[in-house]
């Protein structure tokens, strides 16, 4: 069972990245593939909420986990087109794209990881009708 939903999250998962790229586009070798970037922060937020949330909130179950975590996620963000991007933005002599690329692309995933685990963390906070107040 684990398989088939693991194989069905990442069908989403890519079926969705690919839905986004179309949707942003780059016309080719972009001076800054500003979709993979997207996608890329996007996929560090959800995972890192998913999982902090998932830890200390509340539970499910390990086959869920796994087929949205590796599954869905996994196949959303993309590590392969980072690196070919980078490829191709030095050999298109785009060193000053390449170079903030890979720092952004760092430092925003980080960042997105950050967030992801702080909301994913958070209580939830009472209204004083929910106290019984």
């Amino acid at each position: 069972m684990i398989y088939l939903l693991m194989g069905i999250g990442g069908m989403l998962g890519a079926l969705l990245r690919y839905s986004l790229g179309e949707w942003i586009g780059t016309g080719g070798v972009a001076l800054f593939p500003l979709g993979t970037l997207i996608v890329n922060f996007a996929g560090c937020f959800v995972l890192a909420f998913f999982y902090a949330a998932t830890t200390t909130r509340f539970t499910v179950h390990p086959h869920f986990r796994s087929s949205f975590g590796t599954g869905f996620v996994g196949s959303f963000t993309t590590f392969s087109a980072f690196s070919r991007e980078m490829t191709d933005l030095m050999g298109a002599g785009h060193l000053g794209s390449a170079a903030l690329y890979a720092a952004g692309s760092l430092l925003g995933g980080f960042l997105a990881t950050a967030a992801g685990v702080r909301l994913g963390t958070l209580k939830h906070r009472q209204t004083g009708e929910e106290r019984g107040a």
